[in-house]
């Protein structure tokens, strides 16, 4: 459904004031303009008392959203709560993801002696930490090396309980 006919659907959706709005996957094929539009009109919504459900594999929008939420994972639920609730729960709070290793043992060699649990999602290496300053000094002394170093998110709990990437169909 292209960006204008979804953006039309969603404000037929709210032009009453409904106290309660089902969305599923409201803000998907939306450019980012757009998604950040929707999202201010639902926090309104919200703020008045609207009640608001929705469906998305948009771990951003979940956090940007909801107050409490249910992580599935082929009907099945994994868990639910707020969302820091779940991050606090299931994921250290600081996250290097690193890409340009090709083996395990470059992983590990690189992560000796610190106190962090890694796991490999297609050609990036995800750090889970406490607190990530020396991996994040000892990766950029390597040129090859990409990283990031950022909070951990809804995203990284997805990963975490389901064991696969939001992107992967199986």
């Amino acid at each position: 459904m292209g960006g204008m006919r979804r953006r039309l659907m969603i404000a037929r959706a709210l032009v009453n004031n409904p106290e309660l709005v089902v969305l599923d996957e409201p803000t998907t094929g939306l450019d980012p303009q757009a998604r950040h539009l929707i999202w201010q009109r639902l926090r309104s919504l919200k703020a008045k008392g609207t009640t608001l459900i929705l469906t998305t594999h948009y771990m951003e929008e979940a956090a940007e959203l909801c107050d409490e939420l249910m992580v599935l994972d082929h009907g099945k639920i994994l868990d639910k709560g707020t969302p820091r609730e779940l991050i606090l729960r299931h994921v250290e709070p600081e996250v290097v993801a690193i890409r340009g290793l090709e083996h395990v043992d470059e992983m590990t060699q690189l992560t000796k002696g610190l106190d962090v649990r890694f796991e490999q999602v297609g050609d990036t290496w995800f750090c889970y930490m406490h607190d990530a300053r020396e991996l994040v000094a000892r990766c950029a002394g390597h040129e090859q090396l990409i990283f990031i170093h950022r909070p951990a998110t809804l995203e990284d709990v997805f990963l975490k309980l389901t064991g696969r990437d939001l992107r992967e169909e199986s």
